[in-house]
């Protein structure tokens, strides 16, 4: 019995300098140089060809690599070469297919050529599909149905090989964004862009093999010819856009004009495979500095360091202020840093913080459940972290999205919408009144900054200070902007006859209906604040609350009044934008100009405007276009939202990029700080274990004393 009680109090007091015993990790990690994260939704398409979400681009394009990239430090956000030697300029042509200056008026230009030129010695990285056997031949491209039908996952063909990438794979993936079969979604925008797309298109589909048994033979794409992408020669070629479209160089920033590899997707064609998801959705091919080492999406993905590399150097210069924040420490330094990175499903978020808050995760953002714990805002309105998370070294990373949440009014409507100054009066009155500053603080714990225009910081055209401020809506005091007062938007009211917010012509007070997507619970608080902003200029608001695809069918119809609504930039570019408001954009002509606005002067400043370089003369364009905007009111901007993350102090190199998804190869980590503090963090909870020592003790006691008795007893 004693020995017994004797092991128990070994095992409580086990374990000193070992690893923490709640660690999620194995032991033999600790301190290994891997990144650990987590994410919330398993990525259903790892193709670049049909991935277009952010969960997806976390994964992919760490692993893909289109031509060019952002830099990773600069802003205004500015393109630089990854695998293309340079940024391409694009040279003009008009219809006779003579050359035209740089300067050209846009009208002449027929097409556009973009010659991109990639580096020689890139590799792919190791895998089955380059495999070939002792006589050259590729080793996994002729398996049998039997054969291919036994392969479980890609580990079971476990010879790997590689090769040089080339401009054949580059051109072969811009064949596959016109594949019908694979539903590319930004097939139909290239279908306007591209020459040739449409027609290359149909072309595929009466040249491909019709599906066997639900499954589609390869068809090699490289048979095609395609006028739109062509190979110039094994590190060249060029792409042909219809007239000029300045914007297109932000579109070889993305994965959808990454190279895809032939040999890939014969290896996945082949019969059989399917079934067990040896598909590109599954088993992406790349050139980057990371590969896809374990899918298990519904326990954990795995990032590992590419052995075939090219390599790549930090960024030497950047903004003024990195250099304080530390951020050029690593100039010049060959990435990646890290050697693996971990990431684990978390569908909850209360999991998903306890965990970074015990190391366990590098970096977090911030859910409104954990806001209050990290956060703390000054006298000034300013966000820092709270003393907790000071205390344990945690650093927060902000930035202003490209993005804009705005209020829209339907330009169709009799009420709210047309040119005339009653309604341009009423809709400015109402953009006084609805207060997106409260709106903010209240529904979005703080992190947004409300909008003077339709353009979000990092996007050329966007103003500061008080030259960028709505003299409409805002006035400009102690050096800041503060919303007119409710007087002002009174007097407005009154000036487009509705008097203390009343129907002339019934006299009662003026009904709006406000289209929502909050059909949920979660959306009344949102709903009842908008009402009492509409309440302030005694208007009744009437909410009609639904789904999001009724929403969408609503604006799509125009029988809307009053939205809220978004949007994300594509690309860092004024276009991507204004383009929102632009005429024959209209949501009811099947455009994504929700409001349904229309200006002669705007349309014509913004198809001038468009196709132009970044410069003065672009400049002063967008400065008119934003106060045309401003005074005709058919958005009120609401506001530009604002991200907030945390890191570690083990984590270096962490700047928010809003437009870069391949940012994974910049991070570093200090592993043997992350091992002291996950274990000073995690000290183990002894006392249960202290308590059952007792009881077991104090339950024994009585069991102990008897049989003491008896011994003596025998003894006598």
């Amino acid at each position: 019995m004693r020995r017994a009680l004797a092991a128990i109090a070994l095992l409580a007091l086990g374990g000193c300098g070992e690893p923490p015993w709640n660690n999620p990790y194995p032991d033999e990690q600790a301190g290994d140089n891997v990144l650990y994260g987590a994410f919330g939704e398993r990525p259903k398409h790892l193709d670049p060809v049909r991935s277009y979400s952010a969960n997806e681009y976390a994964f992919i394009a760490q692993i893909y690599e289109p031509p060019l990239q952002y830099h990773f430090l600069k802003r205004p956000y500015q393109l630089i070469p990854l695998t293309a030697e340079a940024v391409p300029v694009p040279a003009y042509y008009d219809a006779d297919g003579n050359a035209l200056p740089a300067d050209a008026d846009p009208a002449q230009i027929a097409f556009s050529e973009y010659l991109v030129r990639i580096r020689p010695g890139i590799l792919y990285q190791p895998h089955p599909a380059f495999a070939r056997d002792e006589r050259g031949e590729l080793l996994y491209h002729g398996l049998d149905r039997a054969r291919a039908e036994a392969v479980d996952t890609l580990a079971d063909l476990p010879e790997t090989g590689t090769r040089e990438l080339t401009a054949e794979d580059y051109v072969y993936q811009i064949k596959r964004l016109a594949t019908p079969w694979l539903h590319s979604p930004i097939s139909g925008l290239m279908g306007k862009h591209i020459v040739g797309f449409e027609a290359l298109s149909e072309r595929i589909s009466e040249l491909a093999p019709a599906p066997v048994d639900g499954e589609r033979p390869f068809f090699d794409l490289r048979t095609v010819p395609f006028e739109g992408a062509e190979v110039v020669d094994r590190y060249s070629y060029v792409i042909r856009i219809n007239n000029r479209y300045p914007q297109f160089q932000y579109w070889l920033a993305m994965p959808f004009f990454a190279p895809m590899p032939w040999e890939a997707e014969a290896l996945y064609a082949q019969p059989g495979m399917k079934q067990s998801n040896i598909t590109l959705d599954w088993y992406p091919v790349g050139t980057g500095a990371f590969m896809l080492a374990e899918n298990n999406p519904n326990l954990r993905m795995v990032l590992e360091r590419n052995p075939n590399f090219h390599g790549e150097r930090y960024p030497s210069e950047g903004m003024p202020e990195d250099a304080a924040a530390g951020l050029l420490k690593d100039a010049g330094e060959p990435l990646p840093f890290v050697e693996r990175a971990v990431y684990s499903l978390e569908k909850e978020s209360i999991p998903y913080w306890n965990k970074f808050l015990q190391g366990y995760y590098d970096s977090s953002g911030i859910s409104s459940d954990a806001f209050d714990q990290a956060i703390q805002f000054d006298a000034a309105g300013e966000a820092g972290l709270t003393e907790d998370m000071r205390e344990k070294g945690i650093d927060l990373a902000t930035a202003v999205d490209t993005s804009i949440w705005y209020m829209g009014f339907n330009m169709v409507d009799p009420v709210l919408g047309g040119d005339s100054e009653r309604a341009r009066l009423l809709r400015r009155a109402i953009s006084i009144a609805v207060d997106f500053e409260e709106y903010i603080s209240i529904f979005a714990n703080g992190r947004g900054v409300a909008a003077q225009g339709p353009l979000p910081p990092g996007i050329f055209g966007h103003r500061e200070g008080e030259a960028g401020i709505n003299p409409f809506v805002y006035e400009w005091h102690g050096g800041k902007p503060v919303r007119r007062g409710l007087d002002e938007a009174k007097v407005l009211m009154e000036q487009a006859g509705y008097r203390d917010g009343r129907d002339p012509e019934t006299g009662r007070p003026l009904t709006i209906y406000y289209e929502a997507m909050d059909a949920g619970p979660d959306g009344k608080a949102r709903l009842n604040w908008m009402r009492k902003q509409f309440a302030k200029l005694g208007i009744e608001l009437v909410v009609r609350a639904t789904d999001y695809n009724r929403f969408q069918e609503k604006m799509r119809e125009g029988t809307g009044q009053v939205f809220m609504w978004g949007w994300n930039a594509d690309y860092p570019d004024p276009e991507n934008f204004f383009f929102l408001l632009y005429g024959p954009n209209k949501k009811i002509d099947g455009g994504e100009n929700a409001a349904n606005y229309g200006n002669p002067v705007f349309d014509a400043l913004f198809e001038q405007m468009k196709n132009m370089d970044d410069g003065p003369q672009r400049q002063a364009i967008i400065d008119q276009m934003t106060e045309i905007l401003r005074r005709d009111a058919p958005w009120s901007f609401g506001f530009y939202p604002k991200s907030f993350s945390l890191h570690h102090q083990w984590l270096y190199n962490v700047k928010p990029n809003l437009m870069a998804n391949n940012t994974l190869k910049y991070r570093r980590l200090d592993p043997s700080v992350r091992e002291v503090l996950r274990e000073q963090w995690n000290p183990p909870v002894l006392w249960p274990l202290g308590a059952l020592v007792l009881v077991l003790a104090l339950g024994a006691l009585p069991a102990i004393v008897i049989a003491r008795r008896r011994e003596r007893s025998s003894a006598r």
